[in-house]
């Protein structure tokens, strides 16, 4: 098996996945997605362990205190000369647990109001937060798999970032609400995480 594992195929299948059970539940996509998206970025955090146990995903050589050791037989044919490198596994946990704090703290300060925060929210601050990070470690790793001279996850997480920012212009600079992809309406123009909270209870 060469490929097909990725972190951007198992998102867009869990997009899929959540918009038909939005459907049949009769659910606002957005609220399930800003209900899910704290829980999937601390998953991807612990997830990213499995490229140390596996002596996988790591980065160029390096020298620094933190550098991660690569036994021979994990290393590319051509830095076979080099033990060191970086461990970008540990870089992109650190960061999804830093995203995953922020989310988590915005959205129990949603539910209460402060700030209002409109349904879809924390879900974009998810797609470009994680998108970030990982434009910047994609950056530093040996393995990425290329489409030409450019990385693929990197044309990826450029494309998230856009989507978010998009979708924070559309509900914060237009002030209008992300159209419902499930049942081709928009959702109420004052619908926040707060008052979509209470009317679920």
């Amino acid at each position: 098996w060469r490929g097909g594992i990725a972190i951007h195929g198992a998102i867009i299948a869990g997009a899929i996945a959540t918009l038909i059970f939005a459907r049949l539940q009769k659910v606002p996509f957005w609220q399930l997605a800003d209900l899910v998206a704290p829980s999937l970025i601390l998953g991807q955090a612990i997830g990213r362990w499995g490229n140390f146990f596996n002596s996988e995903a790591f980065g160029a050589p390096t020298d620094l205190p933190w550098k991660l050791y690569i036994p021979l037989a994990r290393r590319p044919p051509d830095l076979v000369n080099f033990e060191y490198f970086h461990p970008t596994f540990l870089y992109e946990s650190l960061w999804n647990l830093a995203i995953f704090a922020l989310l988590l703290l915005l959205f129990m300060r949603g539910l209460k109001g402060k700030p209002h925060l409109k349904l879809g929210t924390i879900f974009l601050l998810y797609l470009i937060g994680y998108s970030l990070g990982r434009f910047w470690i994609e950056g530093l790793r040996t393995d990425s798999l290329m489409l030409g001279p450019l990385r693929i996850a990197q044309l990826v997480s450029l494309g998230a970032i856009a989507i978010g920012l998009t979708g924070l212009g559309w509900l914060y600079l237009l002030r209008r609400p992300l159209p419902d992809v499930v049942s081709h309406r928009e959702t109420d123009a004052g619908s926040t995480l707060q008052s979509s909270h209470s009317r679920s209870k």
